[in-house]
């Protein structure tokens, strides 16, 4: 601590001093005089959760006032996921900036309410790409290119970037896949290099699985074992093991894994299933992970945070007794998480209303005139889901065509607005042959076409307005009433908007375009004021929706269902 000279005047004087003190003090224990970075790695199987160990762990030091990153490192060879479809990938997450990323990258926003670019998200595809490129512009100077040290050292390189860059306190580094798979080697490699060189300054975690055997009546740690050995066999000694579990373990299961992985009794720390991620901050903390994790890294833990804001969360989860029954209409319904933010979303928004949220899928294949009001009758609000392509665009007419006409709130999100648009044109309007250019190229009536400066681009990876764009809300609509205010920011991701030249008769016969952004004119926002509540964005708001920040629309849409 450096030396303090203060000439003490009375009390104020005094006052001064101590206060001085007391914050270089604080500043002495809880800064970090070099960027820790820390490492999270799978075993046994895929899907585990360590994205949500990761969020939560991040989570529990931010609350020690620590400044903390978390970014996701993808062994597959695609550049980014945004050409990969629902079926492969899941949902496709939008950063802050426009980078097309991987979903986990939802749960580090909603953990930490921290917006992420394309720095948080990383490929095998992109770290090639850049190396190749380097190759070509005579980088290595005619050297022979190898996995390592160049494809090593430039994945190292971006594991640092937001340390040196931003200068984080902490830097969690998700590792896709299972270790053990071929595509992996590289960043685990790249792993033992930073252990190596950066000592206590770099720690792993790692997660695996440990099954229960119906039959022998007892859970297996051999998975466990084998995973750790693997790891070990690539030079990575992991610091901490998150075993994932169904139920809890027994101390002498948490013996002997410590024992036979290297690793303290303390550093063994259980993932159980719980009814909702959200809680896995809290289960982390209950069994001191910060804390071992601090004191590995060489920093003293200091006073257990609170987390009042996260508790009164998952307080109002658990006391809330009403449900509130959402239908959302989409053609993905059937995979896990294509819908992953906009269910958390959802969730989060009746949460804040103070209600359980009954979630209902309806694969828009599968919804027409004839069904649509069995499907649709008994549901509080309705949701009409982005995606691309005409598959199921007839099913999502139908389901908007019934609750426009029953006056059931509903929100309809990209290509959802779209149709709310083509399904007002045909229907109110009358032009029978109103559609989008993405449907029906030939169509007389392309009420939504594509934006004209992307008319002449053919490569996929830059066809689509991403990322976050500034709107401008008209006063007295639904959507400045959710927002209470007249300038938004949302994120994007589409190729197509509303056709202006339709604009001003879809105003005429009642839907009124709410939202615009000004330096465009493009139309963000359509809403129907005669209704309890018909909105449809252009933009995403599920991109920018937190638990300690949801997004308005939602808990405007939600409060709406409620009311009927």
């Amino acid at each position: 601590m450096p030396l303090i000279i203060i000439k003490i005047h009375g009390r104020i004087g005094i006052s001064v001093f101590f206060t001085y003190l007391c914050a270089l003090i604080f500043l002495k224990f809880t800064a970090v005089a070099n960027t820790k970075y820390i490492f999270v790695t799978g075993g046994v199987v895929s899907s585990l959760g360590k994205g949500i160990v990761s969020a939560s762990l991040g989570k529990l030091l931010q609350a020690r006032n620590f400044k903390v990153a978390i970014q996701k490192f993808d062994p597959y060879i695609n550049v980014d996921p945004g050409t990969l479809n629902p079926y492969e990938h899941g949902e496709c997450f939008v950063a802050s900036d426009g980078h097309e990323a991987d979903l986990d990258l939802g749960h580090y926003e909603r953990f930490l309410n921290v917006p992420t670019t394309k720095a948080n998200n990383v490929t095998t595809g992109r770290i090639y790409l850049t190396v190749i490129e380097k190759e070509r512009s005579g980088d290595y100077l005619g050297k022979t290119v190898q996995v390592i040290p160049h494809i090593t050292d430039e994945i190292k390189r971006n594991m640092k970037m937001l340390g040196t860059k931003h200068k984080y306190d902490f830097v969690i580094t998700e590792i896709g896949g299972t270790v053990g798979d071929i595509e992996s080697l590289p960043f685990i490699e790249s792993v033992r290099q930073m252990k190596w060189e950066l000592g206590k300054d770099c720690i792993c975690i790692h997660l695996t699985y440990v099954p229960f055997i119906a039959a022998a009546k007892e859970y297996k740690t051999k998975p466990t074992q084998h995973s750790v050995k693997q790891l070990l066999e690539l030079g990575v000694q992991p610091d901490i093991l998150v075993l994932r579990t169904e139920h809890e373990l027994n101390t002498p299961i948490l013996h002997k894994v410590a024992l036979f992985c290297n690793v303290s009794k303390e550093s063994v720390i259980q993932s159980i299933d719980v009814s909702t991620i959200y809680e896995v901050p809290l289960m982390l903390q209950r069994q001191g992970m910060d804390e071992i994790l601090l004191e590995k890294a060489g920093i003293p833990a200091g006073t257990k945070p609170e987390l009042k804001e996260w508790k009164e969360f998952l307080r109002r989860k658990t006391d809330a007794s009403k449900e509130v029954k959402i239908a959302l209409v989409g053609k993905y319904v059937e995979l896990q998480d294509a819908y992953k933010s906009i269910e958390e979303s959802l969730l989060i928004a009746s949460i804040y209303n103070d209600r359980r949220l009954d979630l209902r899928f309806i694969h828009s294949e599968k919804i027409d005139k004839n069904n649509v009001e069995t499907l649709l009758k008994d549901m509080d609000g309705v949701l009409i889901a982005p995606g691309f392509g005409q598959r199921g665009i007839e099913g999502k007419f139908a389901a908007l065509k019934y609750v426009r006409e029953h006056d059931i709130p509903c929100l309809g999100i990209c290509l959802g607005m779209q149709c709310m648009v083509i399904e007002y044109a045909r229907n109110v309007l009358g032009l029978e042959n109103a559609n989008s250019t993405e449907i029906d190229p030939t169509a007389p009536c392309k009420v939504i076409d594509i934006m004209e400066e992307q008319k002449n681009i053919t490569s996929m990876g830059g066809t689509m307005r991403l990322g976050e764009f500034e709107c401008t809300l008209e006063k007295g609509s639904k959507a400045y009433e959710a927002y209470g205010k007249q300038t938004i920011f949302e994120r994007h991701r589409h190729r197509y908007e509303l056709n202006n030249e339709y604009k001003a008769r879809l105003e005429a016969a009642g839907m009124k375009c709410s939202g615009e952004n000004q330096e465009t004119n493009l139309v963000e926002i359509v809403e129907v004021p005669a209704l309890k509540w018909y909105v449809g964005v252009q933009y995403h708001p599920e991109y920018n929706s937190t638990v300690v920040n949801p997004n308005p629309l939602f808990i405007s849409f939600i409060k709406a269902a409620i009311k009927g």
